[in-house]
């Protein structure tokens, strides 16, 4: 029997963080969980009535977080995991996507994650434990086209969690970037917020990429119950990555995204090289 842990997911009630707390709770471990209504936080609590533990909370109520996490550590903790799930893609195309939506998406991709973040590390820091799994994508690493917003914010968080990795390793607190290819979530249908398009001249380019999207919905490759089970075994070793895909057209894409940036690398050498004083 591994050991039981507390886990702090953000977002329970659909999605990845669904799945994920659903498969710690079968395992035997404590969850606390985020929703944002009455209704959500009952359906979560149902899931074990010994340890599921709702909190309502959004991720940009900045203002709220630290003293609920105060409140967790006191009441529920010490929390060993976080995992920053709570997320939404946006899809547009960047010339007609409004600046807002954008702020939006960081302020709930990037900032709810870096906001709980900061309140859960100086708990870490002084246990000198601590696991920290930041739910990225794919879409952190390659890009395509009609979800600039979505992807930029992923970068982020990706660049994010790279570095305080390297900050928090002397303190025996481990900071993981999951980063998933493409699941059978509601993120390309409930979850998704879409633009209106409104530039004639982006039809031909877009329109079947948006198309295609929408049918694909439900019918993803990957299983978020798999995906669940293959966190827990990061979260279960004792020397997990900073990063880790999942999904197979996760490692494809990225493979080939990171062999055609090697190949642009040596074609240009020269020139990069021509810089040095």
């Amino acid at each position: 029997m591994h050991s039981r842990k507390t886990l702090f997911i953000t977002g329970v009630s659909s999605g990845l963080g669904n799945a994920l707390a659903q498969e710690a709770l079968a395992a035997g471990h404590c969850v606390i969980g985020t929703v944002r209504s009455e209704a959500a936080l009952q359906a979560f609590e149902a899931l074990s009535t010994e340890r599921a533990h709702g909190v309502i909370l959004d991720v940009t109520e900045f203002d709220r977080i630290n003293s609920a996490v105060a409140q967790i550590e006191t009441t529920y903790g010490p929390v060993d995991v976080l995992v920053n799930n709570a997320g939404y893609g946006h899809e547009g195309i960047f010339e007609e996507s409004p600046l807002e939506e954008m702020r939006r998406q960081f302020d709930v991709n990037v900032f709810g994650a870096v906001a709980v973040t900061k309140a859960f590390v100086p708990y870490f820091r002084q246990r000198r434990a601590g696991h920290i799994l930041n739910i990225t994508s794919m879409g952190g690493t390659i890009t395509m086209p009609g979800i600039s917003y979505y992807c930029a914010s992923k970068f982020a968080l990706e660049g994010l969690s790279d570095t305080l990795s390297k900050e928090l390793l002397p303190f025996n607190i481990f900071v993981t970037a999951v980063a998933p290819g493409s699941f059978r979530t509601d993120w390309a249908g409930r979850s998704m917020q879409r633009t209106a398009r409104s530039i004639a001249d982006y039809d031909a380019s877009f329109d079947p990429i948006r198309k295609a999207r929408v049918e694909k919905s439900g019918k993803q490759l990957g299983d978020p119950r798999k995906a669940a089970q293959a966190m827990l075994q990061i979260i279960a070793s004792p020397t997990p990555p900073a990063h880790l895909l999942l999904g197979s057209d996760a490692l494809n894409l990225v493979r080939d995204k990171l062999s055609r940036a090697a190949s642009e690398i040596d074609q240009w050498e020269a020139l990069s090289r021509s810089t040095d004083g």
